[in-house]
């Protein structure tokens, strides 16, 4: 469903003031957004008016250009998340391991206990000679 023909002007004054620098409802950002505020029309409205948004598109341009700090900034985050999953790892392994050592340790312990009682009711505890001279 198109626009009426009020809300297109608005709009196309709203993106005049944008364009030009000159917005009186808005920071100014060249967004559909901003577009939407400054005509003080919904945003759905603004997506309902075709040739307005085909207007926009060609005349804003988006460039995603980003400065080598930017780019320089981006790659250390990249590698730092990917340091991050590495440790995580590497965590999420040794609890692992930490998990079958504690199962370990409670199996030894367990027949520990159970020796010494057979050993306690057999008596007296024999020395073995260590295989000294």
């Amino acid at each position: 469903m198109p626009v009426s023909a009020a809300t297109e002007k608005k709009l196309c004054e709203a993106m005049a003031r944008l364009l030009a620098g000159e917005p009186l409802h808005t920071d100014g950002a060249l967004t559909k957004e901003n577009l939407a505020r400054e005509a003080k029309v919904s945003h759905a409205t603004v997506h309902r008016a075709e040739d307005i948004l085909a207007e926009w598109d060609a005349r804003v341009a988006r460039p995603v250009l980003r400065t080598p700090g930017e780019v320089s900034r981006d790659e250390t985050i990249a590698e730092l998340r990917k340091q991050l999953r590495d440790a995580k790892q590497q965590v999420t392994d040794l609890n692992g391991k930490l998990d079958a050592l504690a199962s370990v340790t409670a199996n030894l312990y367990s027949e520990n206990l159970q020796l010494k009682e057979k050993l306690g009711r057999r008596g007296a505890v024999a020395v073995l000679d260590g295989g000294q001279q």
